[in-house]
């Protein structure tokens, strides 16, 4: 099937492609401006045993986080408070970000939620989340048969 080339169909796609992107930066630097929900950064490892999760969140008293795992999904959530130290300087810079943030993320197994363990120290948060059984890899062996060795005889006669 042939289709009919048409200029002004291809142009209103490509403005359409830009508007959402655009949109979609705007939206994200707006978050970001406003310090309403910041980003929360993961580094997601995979061993034979666990998962090790790690985020940088320094600066932030580890009572404030709230680490929960259920149905597969861990969600870690924090808050970082804006310090009045200055009541009447005047900045020349003021760059950190203060806010909520939240962070969900599917683990792929089945973990034991019973044996997690968390870990802050000098601003990196450390999750441990080891494998249930059920979804640990299993090794199978291989059953070796026993070759019989002998002649063959040609069937054709």
């Amino acid at each position: 099937m042939l289709t009919r080339w048409d200029p002004f169909r291809e142009m209103m796609n490509l403005r359409s492609a830009f508007d959402r992107m655009f949109d979609n930066a705007l939206v994200g630097a707006a978050d970001y401006e406003a310090g309403s929900s910041l980003g929360l950064a993961l580094d997601v490892a995979e061993t034979n045993d666990e998962y090790i999760v790690k985020a940088s969140i320094p600066g932030i008293n580890p009572d404030d986080l709230e680490i929960t795992y259920t149905a597969n999904s861990l969600t870690i959530k924090g808050e970082t408070r804006e310090e009045r130290e200055v009541e009447e300087a005047k900045y020349h810079m003021r760059e950190r970000l203060y806010g909520s943030f939240a962070r969900s993320i599917t683990i792929p197994s089945t973990v034991d939620a019973d044996k997690i363990e968390a870990n802050y120290d000098k601003g990196i948060l450390t999750l441990h989340l080891p494998k249930a059984e059920e979804s640990k890899p299993k090794r199978i062996e291989i059953k070796s048969h026993k070759m019989i060795e002998g002649e063959m005889k040609d069937k054709k006669k």
